[in-house]
């Protein structure tokens, strides 16, 4: 698991294929990689990879065609920057909202327009994750926690404060670029549990005794 609070920008540093898919090898910067062992989990702009091999300034992680094809790193290419983030220790605090790392769709950057001081993104993603996406809830974009402004049909905005676009890869991002999408994983249990007619009434006493009303 892991919390969408990005801990390095790093960069795609090489793409060898073998044997049908890819071996990718990542330069993380300035990552701590001290902590980290063989097999432990790396999240790279949201797609969650295994480290094979080590070395004192990156790391190799095998990655095979569904997840070249399911994700934007089988568009990227040597010299790409990408988010890094080690996989959630039971200690650490949770910053952001938990994400599994497993990459639900690919979206899209539609505008970027300044916002005051921020800036204020609007993507769109495929018509079957929009109905998990609600305003004011949580979503993943690049590996990213964000928060939801406001949703309009398949597509969604939300604000980048400078500290977060400086310190993502969200720099090198254009209108028209592909990102990762992650939906928060509770709107995909209460769908599970209102098909299986196992959701709790919503009247108006259930929200008053949970705090909602």
């Amino acid at each position: 698991m892991f919390t969408g609070i990005i801990q390095s920008v790093g960069r795609i540093a090489r793409l060898e294929p073998r044997g049908g898919d890819v071996r990718l090898y990542v330069d993380t910067a300035d990552l701590d990689l001290s902590d980290v062992q063989l097999g432990d989990s790396i999240a790279v702009s949201g797609v969650c990879l295994t480290a094979v091999t080590l070395e004192p300034r990156g790391f190799s992680a095998d990655v095979s065609n569904e997840t070249l094809s399911l994700t934007t790193l089988g568009k990227h290419k040597a010299g790409d920057p990408v988010n890094l983030e080690k996989a959630l220790r039971l200690a650490d605090r949770l910053g952001g909202h938990l994400v599994s790392g497993h990459v639900d769709g690919v979206g899209k950057v539609v505008s970027i327009t300044p916002d005051g001081r921020s800036l204020r993104w609007v993507f769109e993603v495929p018509a079957a994750l929009s109905r998990y996406i609600a305003a004011k809830g949580s979503i993943c974009i690049d590996g990213t926690s964000l928060t939801v402004n406001e949703v309009n049909g398949h597509r969604f905005g939300v604000n980048l404060i400078p500290h977060t676009v400086e310190h993502t890869a969200f720099h090198a991002r254009r209108a028209g670029d592909a990102v990762n999408i992650e939906v928060d994983v509770v709107a995909r249990y209460i769908e599970r549990l209102i098909a299986g007619g196992e959701a709790p009434r919503l009247d108006e006493a259930f929200l008053k005794q949970h705090g909602f009303a």
